[in-house]
């Protein structure tokens, strides 16, 4: 790793922030021990993160296979490996983990709803731009407040598995 990481406890100062990624998370994970090299990134990334992971309007499935798919595309593998869980958990089959390392638009391992919203995030994570024809396909019969949440979804992964891949965190 480029960075080390902060072991927790060992920094009175954090104190606070580490018992806030307790609650929040359970435990102070070695991501969170490498941003705690910068106290307000650290608690800014945990706001963003928390959000989209644990109080976004999509589906909890699609969410995952979105960020295992991201994971794959940028290479992230800390990333993908910390999110199987995580997928298996909101209820993703073993199957289409499996699939979304290949992820090709009809393929039965997924259902309409997850193969367009992985159709989405290969354009953001390719492309950047997305073509309106996919946008309206993805975002089909959302609220406003749906659509921002799929849109941050794929852009605050790609952000995690950049950072990830940019200080090079294994397990």
């Amino acid at each position: 790793m480029r960075i080390p990481p902060i072991e927790p406890g060992t920094r009175p100062e954090l104190a606070k922030q580490e018992a806030q990624l307790i609650a929040e998370r359970g435990q102070v994970s070695l991501l969170y021990q490498v941003l705690l090299n910068s106290p307000p990134v650290a608690h800014g990334w945990e706001q963003l993160l928390s959000a989209v992971r644990n109080r976004n309007s999509i589906d909890p499935g699609v969410r995952e296979l979105i960020i295992l798919r991201v994971a794959i595309l940028n290479g992230a593998h800390y990333e993908f490996e910390a999110h199987v869980p995580h997928a298996l958990k909101a209820g993703v089959s073993r199957e289409a983990i499996d699939a979304v390392r290949d992820f090709k638009p009809g393929s039965p391992a997924f259902t309409e709803a997850q193969a367009i919203a992985l159709e989405l995030a290969d354009a953001m994570t390719r492309d950047i731009a997305v073509p309106d024809e996919l946008y309206e396909r993805a975002t089909w019969g959302m609220s406003e407040h749906q659509k921002v949440d799929i849109l941050v979804t794929v852009a605050a992964y790609n952000m995690v598995s950049r950072f990830l891949i940019a200080a090079r965190m294994t397990h």
